[in-house]
């Protein structure tokens, strides 16, 4: 799973070998809801049963859980189509 990480943002590109100075500092992590929302829809995708034995084998939702369980965010969401 993969989370935002909001911090020494710079201009420039991670992969930069010499990159600008950060301009904004540390704000935070986005997790949570956006990463409950991706797992749900690759589990939905078609051809998804391997990453999904994986997900399982490796307890894969457990630091969504506890992300949850120590407020850092909430599982819920809605989606919303925007071609509608």
């Amino acid at each position: 799973m993969t989370y935002d990480l909001l911090n020494n943002i710079s201009i420039d590109c991670d992969c930069d070998g010499n990159p600008a100075e950060p301009d904004i500092h540390d704000i935070g992590i986005l997790a949570v809801a956006i990463d409950q929302a991706s797992i749900d829809i690759c589990f939905a995708a078609e051809g998804s049963e391997s990453l999904h034995q994986r997900v399982e084998r490796q307890n894969g939702l457990h630091t969504l859980e506890h992300a949850e369980e120590i407020g850092l965010g909430s599982r819920t969401y809605d989606l919303v189509d925007i071609d509608e």
